[in-house]
């Protein structure tokens, strides 16, 4: 039994399929992580969708932003962005069951010393809080869904305090754990600069190189969600979109062998400039 981590899929069903036979996967012996943003952008987000739903209790995803982006577009209101291709999901027969699925979906994921989150964590949250705070989110969208997808948008608060309450609280840790890049020491968040890691320029820096990371010792950070960053492999971290769907490449590692390389598929999609 493995467990494979696989990078930003966003509809690129094709690779996926074809990554899945490269690592000889079978759902009756190894398990899939997914580190979320599975739909947009690609051009087969329905066959994405359906693939991981029909895995069961063999996949494990997180929801990154443009997940939340699908069900905020369907269930809170939001609009289509001109990049989005999203609609073959929205008029779909099985729709109102993938959309159940995906609001089933944790935020963060914690197993054998790795933590799985889609973009990253703020220095001063440790494992504990992360998934604490992962948790208050998918209570959230079960119970306050329309609420909190229609009001989910915008860059404030840019810094966690443990204060912070109600909707807030639960946009910054949207924030953080489908958006981050880039932060300070204190933890101070920036989606200005979506780069290269030395891209932004003093007081910010790439969020797991705060020297005081709670995280640091405790877990694997195992994310995605910064193509400019590509395939990045450090103590107690693994990043893993190498923009697949921007031309680059489909990765996946092997959680539980540390001495294994990463497995990647090229992308038939043109070559272009994430975001």
């Amino acid at each position: 039994m493995a467990r494979w981590a696989i990078g930003d899929v966003q509809g690129c069903y094709d690779e996926l399929e074809q990554l899945l036979g490269t690592i000889h996967f079978s759902p009756d012996r190894d398990r899939l992580w997914f580190v979320g943003d599975l739909v947009n952008r690609g051009p087969h987000s329905l066959a994405v969708l359906r693939l991981a739903r029909n895995l069961t209790d063999n996949a494990v995803c997180v929801l990154g932003n443009h997940d939340l982006h699908l069900l905020a577009v369907a269930l809170g209101g939001a609009r289509l962005r001109a990049r989005d291709t999203l609609a073959e999901i929205l008029q779909a027969p099985d729709r109102t069951s993938l959309l159940d699925w995906l609001l089933q979906r944790p935020l963060a994921h914690y197993e054998s010393g790795d933590l799985l989150v889609h973009a990253g964590v703020v220095p001063q949250w440790s494992v504990a809080q992360t998934l604490a705070l992962a948790q208050e989110l998918q209570h959230a969208l079960r119970t306050q869904t329309v609420e909190l997808l229609s009001h989910m948008y915008g860059d404030m608060p840019d810094r966690w305090r443990a204060r912070l309450s109600g909707l807030p609280r639960l946009r910054f840790a949207i924030n953080v754990l489908t958006r981050l890049r880039f932060c300070t020491a204190t933890g101070r968040i920036d989606f200005k600069h979506k780069g290269k890691p030395d891209s932004a320029g003093k007081p910010w820096m790439p969020w797991f190189q705060a020297s005081e990371r709670a995280t640091a010792g405790e877990a694997r950070v195992v994310f995605g969600h910064w193509s400019a960053l590509g395939f990045y492999r450090a103590p107690g971290l693994l990043g893993l979109d190498s923009g697949c769907v921007w031309g680059g490449a489909l990765t996946a590692v092997n959680l539980d062998d540390p001495r294994t390389e990463p497995v990647s598929v090229p992308s038939r999609q043109p070559r272009s400039i994430g975001d």
